[in-house]
């Protein structure tokens, strides 16, 4: 029985690692301009340091692109009709995060509170639809890790 997927199903034939039109057909155009800016914004800003690496999480989970270098950056999962980034943030950055807290937009402070914290740290699953969203997945990477260039991230 073929039913058509579900809004934020992923990627889960496991044969190969979606290329770039695999993403842009199963995320949509809208998402996979906030895909490709939010790569294209990590490659400006952190150049040559991370090597996006696909990861097979099973059935359920699918594919994910994964930035790490020795600790994980954060890693896409590209939903069905929709784009999601995993932002990890351990002690170091949720103090950070505290310290700045009402200077976020509240649907953040809203995740952030919301998400349970594990040994490794406070899992945010950010739903990218504008470029607040991207702003603020730009802001947090910023703040977990100092951009190589530029200084602080550029609003995108």
């Amino acid at each position: 029985m073929n039913q058509f997927p579900q809004i934020g199903e992923r990627i889960t034939d496991k044969s190969a690692p979606p290329d770039d039109s695999t993403v842009r057909d199963w995320i949509g155009p809208d998402a996979f301009e906030h895909w490709a800016e939010l790569r294209n914004w990590i490659e400006a800003f952190y150049p040559g340091i991370f090597a996006p690496d696909w990861l097979y999480g099973g059935k359920k989970r699918g594919w994910s692109l994964r930035y790490k270098k020795s600790k994980a950056f954060c890693t896409f999962l590209p939903g069905y009709r929709l784009l999601s980034v995993v932002v990890v943030l351990g002690a170091a950055e949720r103090e950070k995060f505290e310290e700045r807290r009402y200077a976020w937009r509240s649907q953040l402070v809203k995740l952030y509170d919301e998400a349970k914290t594990y040994p490794d740290g406070k899992w945010l699953t950010i739903a990218i639809s504008s470029a607040d969203d991207r702003h603020d997945v730009t802001e947090l990477l910023s703040m977990k890790r100092a951009p190589s260039r530029g200084g602080m991230s550029r609003k995108s």
